[in-house]
């Protein structure tokens, strides 16, 4: 899957787009500097076609005011003006939920988008050969309606426009769409189904975002798999995209009961890795969140802290594991924990304002 992040910040952003514009990257992140009076806008380096007729926006941050859209351009469109503003073009905006289609003047279309919303847009293929398109879009996997223009010769392009500073977006340009019914709705919740608990924590694609109120260790975020580690599936990653206010984040293995206030670690049956709340982290943010350098803890708990009455021996299958934790594909420790009735879940914590990680539940090494 192709997809990457596009932050609104202009520094020199007509020069860094072009750029981008050439560009093909798995996951591939932009920050631009400026002032909320210039439109920001992204052009994809290639246009849709019938075999990739559709993309995905899933919005990470508004920002100041949400001026997020997303649409389709002719190839060489003006970059200081939102998609749908210009002829032969057509964009879905978040911030009112019109339509813009070649011109400055929006329709009411569509519902009003906030973040962790996904815009979908795409061209229904049986009219890519006639002159004339059908263009559709969709929010958070359903369609909210569609449009007919004229098919720009040289093809029609993915573009998000962004308008305010802090707005912040990730892109699947290999998103797909018009599969049957049951397959579709298992594409879209594909990733949410991954998870079997979530609390003050809400999921966008692979991308998990602290919302709770970080105020007091008793607002802990709490994201925990659906499903157990086993002899196939026995390791998981996590990217820090975003360390928030304290780089309270906490990454490990947990009961499947485990309390849902409590950073993995803390409680009886589970074992993390803490990525403590240093300037390290907060500095490192702005070079590169995948080698920041950061002071981490490895917390275990196997304490009966809870219910002191209780048989430990019907809490854990008397099996014990060696529990590993690595950093930029590095072992950086382990521990040697007893396994609760029913195994070890992946659980991730979190604890600050504005924190964000990217998790991949089934990575390719390990």
């Amino acid at each position: 899957m192709e997809d990457f992040n596009l932050h609104y910040r202009f520094l020199n952003w007509r020069r860094r787009i072009r750029e981008i514009r050439e560009v093909r990257a798995v996951r591939h992140q932009e920050s631009y500097h400026g002032n909320s009076d210039e439109v920001g806008c992204y052009v994809a380096p290639r246009p849709l076609t019938k075999e990739n007729n559709y993309f995905e926006v899933c919005i990470m941050d508004t920002g100041v005011r949400g001026t997020i859209a997303v649409g389709l351009v002719p190839q060489y469109y003006k970059l200081d003006h939102q998609p749908g503003w210009l002829p032969h073009s057509v964009a879905y905006h978040a911030d009112d939920g019109k339509l813009f289609n070649g011109n400055g003047v929006g329709q009411q279309f569509g519902p009003k988008c906030f973040a962790g919303d996904r815009i979908g847009c795409g061209v229904q293929t049986e009219f890519f050969d006639r002159g004339m398109a059908t263009v559709f879009f969709t929010r958070n996997g359903k369609e909210v309606g569609s449009v007919v223009m004229a098919m720009s010769p040289d093809g029609l392009f993915p573009a998000v426009g962004m308008h305010s500073l802090g707005e912040e977006v990730r892109i699947d340009l290999q998103a797909e769409w018009g599969l049957d019914e049951d397959d579709s709705a298992m594409m879209v919740d594909s990733h949410e189904d991954e998870w079997g608990r979530l609390h003050d924590v809400k999921v966008c694609g692979t991308l998990l975002e602290y919302i709770g109120k970080g105020k007091s260790i008793m607002d802990v975020g709490l994201a925990q798999a659906r499903h157990s580690l086993s002899t196939r599936s026995h390791y998981f990653e996590v990217e820090i995209v975003d360390p928030g206010e304290k780089c309270y984040i906490a990454l490990g293995l947990a009961r499947k009961d485990y309390p849902k206030n409590r950073h993995p670690g803390w409680s009886r049956g589970s074992v993390a890795y803490h990525a403590a709340d240093s300037d390290e982290c907060l500095d490192a943010a702005e070079v590169n969140y995948k080698q920041r350098r950061v002071r981490n803890i490895m917390y275990f708990n196997d304490e009966d802290e809870e219910d002191e009455g209780e048989d430990m021996e019907q809490e854990y299958d008397g099996k014990k594991v060696t529990v590993f934790f690595t950093r930029n594909g590095k072992i950086i420790g382990r521990k040697e924990a007893p396994v609760p009735s029913g195994g070890f879940y992946p659980t991730i914590g979190m604890l600050s304002n504005g924190e964000k990680v990217q998790v991949d539940l089934h990575p390719l090494s390990g």
